[in-house]
């Protein structure tokens, strides 16, 4: 007989078994297919191919990954290590790849396509004469029954000639050219250069002619002006073809057309030599299909509500169409076309102006018809979350430290350089330097390089193209440099040419030692200068920008240009000796072992914190 004990114990051990069967009789079988969209962590993979983590890590460290629980491994590490163990794996979209397709819709086929009219960008120095040839080429096109027409502002122009059509972008210069292309909307076929026949190339006609090529657009140059007795047109295509444009009477492949906005002097061989770059470009699009296309300009109109000039890339807009540009969504209650006229549709290459938006869209963002209004909301929400995800997490980007993380990764090939020197002998020498630091795996690229300070648009050119801003001898402006850190740009200042050349040469290689940040902590303005004895020259200064701090060190800038770096000898309020001085208060500093102060330099101090590389 068994006693109370063994009965006991013994019923309590058979329920134990019989539960342990009942868990594995419910328990779900090994998964053995796996999806995969994207990038994955090593325990959410582990966890789709039923197995343990430590096993997914021996096969990962066979494969030479190295990886932790919480480690993410790309898509493609992911398939192969998922396929070596047995599992079967279905390869999907990413969300993001998901929506795009929804956006793009089918390829469409070949016979499909219709030649479209050209879209032009001008582009140039200041007073070289973009407006006021802009304004020639108009009046000369528009039809009888057009003239003397009231001529709305949108944003674009259609200009007839020859019975063809030509669009003219009114934007005002390569600043919205590049914050367009940093949003990724390359609208513009082609650019036209315009440059003063009696002024030459100036600065801004190299960012020009930069930003284009960064962009990938074919140039064609009208060479303004050419009614003024000092016009040189010949001296005009010496120096460009100095800056890469080499005349077609040259023997190059550039157009350069002389013109006058002025008289209106050879103004149809200008759109004559834009619509021959056009016909090289063989510029086709798919009429019949949903529109698609990219926001000129929007605004917030008092009368009509938020409205938007939208260029229409394929298909054709109608109203009541439903659209959504960047995040937001909305039915197209009303067309105008570039002459205020109402129209109820608008093909490839037109541009319309849009009301039925819900709320002001950003310039550059894509905007597409659906066909239905849920499918719309959805990619809109989805995509208002990733853009706010994103912002909390700082998106950032390309820094000189992550360059070599980022070329193992094949994420990037070129390191883009933007240069700015203080004079022009020195940006050449360095550019030439650095172009000698490309290797196979590497290729360095000078994007744009200029003489003075770096300003908004070298910024704006950096971010749209992924470049590092290197500073020779130069100071940073006060809103390129807050744009720098909203956008995360890198801007590096250097006094030294081999240091320049040591950190590029280090990137690459993944050698880069630990850097020198700097916190700029205020500037301020010299107003007066004093004679101390036996300390000698003091700036009587205003502080226009930050603080002023004892402890800090200080560049003296003049038009633009360091001229001294070092430590600040005295830092004086009234006759006080302090330790800080804000914004908006006057003071008196001096610099150790430097008496050439000015009246207008501009003290900028500056505090360095040691960030090791990555």
């Amino acid at each position: 007989m068994r006693s109370w004990d063994e009965e006991r114990f013994g019923n309590k051990r058979k329920s134990k078994t019989t539960k342990n069967t009942q868990r594995q009789d419910t328990m779900p079988p090994v998964t053995r297919h796996v999806v995969i969209s994207g990038p994955i962590l090593v325990k959410d993979l582990a966890d789709q191919l039923g197995s343990k983590a430590t096993e997914l890590i021996k096969h990962l460290i066979g494969l030479g990954v190295m990886a932790t629980l919480n480690h993410e491994i790309d898509k493609e590490t992911a398939v192969i290590v998922a396929t070596e163990m047995g599992a079967t794996v279905e390869e999907r979209a990413t969300v993001e790849e998901r929506e795009e397709q929804l956006i793009q819709g089918t390829e469409d086929a070949p016979e499909s396509l219709e030649a479209r009219p050209p879209v032009v960008t001008v582009m140039g120095h200041v007073d070289h004469g973009k407006t006021s040839l802009l304004d020639r080429i108009r009046s000369s096109r528009v039809t009888q029954s057009e003239a003397g027409g009231i001529t709305q502002h949108i944003g674009a122009s259609v200009i007839e000639w020859n019975d063809r059509q030509v669009v003219f972008l009114d934007t005002p210069g390569h600043e919205a050219f590049t914050a367009m292309r940093a949003r990724g909307a390359q609208v513009t076929d082609l650019a036209v250069l315009v440059v003063a026949a009696n002024d030459g190339v100036m600065p801004q006609t190299v960012e020009a002619i930069n930003h284009a090529k960064a962009a990938g657009v074919p140039i064609v140059v009208a060479i303004n002006k050419m009614d003024l007795p000092e016009a040189n047109p010949e001296r005009v295509r010496t120096e460009l073809s100095e800056h890469g444009l080499i005349s077609e009477e040259w023997g190059g492949d550039t157009m350069m057309v002389p013109v006058s906005a002025r008289t209106g002097e050879g103004i149809n061989r200008l759109l004559e030599s834009i619509l021959l770059q056009a016909d090289v470009l063989e510029l086709k699009a798919n009429p019949n299909r949903l529109a698609q296309g990219t926001i000129i300009e929007a605004k917030l109109d008092k009368g009509r509500g938020p409205v938007a000039t939208v260029l229409v890339a394929r298909g054709t807009l109608r109203v009541g169409d439903v659209f959504m540009a960047g995040a937001v969504t909305g039915r197209v209650r009303a067309l105008l076309n570039d002459r205020a006229q109402r129209v109820k549709e608008a093909g490839p290459s037109k541009p319309v102006e849009v009301l039925g938006f819900n709320q002001v869209p950003d310039a550059g963002d894509d905007f597409v018809i659906f066909e239905d209004e849920r499918h719309a909301k959805m990619i809109a929400d989805a995509r208002l979350e990733r853009t706010r995800q994103s912002s909390e997490a700082g998106l950032r980007g390309v820094s000189l430290d992550e360059f070599y993380q980022r070329l193992k990764d094949e994420s990037i090939r070129d390191l883009n350089l933007v240069i700015k020197a203080d004079v022009h002998g020195s940006a050449e020498a360095l550019s030439q330097s650095i172009l000698k630091l490309s290797n196979e795996e590497a290729r360095v690229r000078v994007l744009h390089m200029g003489v003075g300070s770096v300003t908004e648009s070298d910024v704006m050119l950096a971010q749209a193209s992924g470049a590092i801003i290197v500073g020779f001898g130069v100071s940073t402006e006060s809103k390129a440099r807050q744009l720098a850190e909203k956008e995360h740009v890198d801007i590096r200042q250097y006094r030294v040419i081999y240091e320049v050349i040591d950190d590029i040469q280090s990137a690459l290689t993944g050698m880069l030692a630990p850097k020198y940040q700097e916190i700029i902590l205020g500037r301020a303005e010299v107003r007066e200068v004093f004679r101390v004895p036996k300390i000698g020259a003091v700036g009587g200064c205003y502080v226009v920008e930050g603080k002023i701090l004892r402890t800090g060190k200080v560049r003296i800038i003049r038009d633009g240009t360091i001229i001294h770096d070092g430590s600040i000898g005295s830092l004086r309020r009234f006759k006080d000796d302090v330790r800080e001085v804000q914004t908006g208060y006057e003071c008196g500093i001096g610099v150790d072992k430097f008496n050439d102060i000015k009246i207008g330099d501009i003290m900028e101090v500056y505090n360095q914190e040691i960030i090791k590389a990555s």
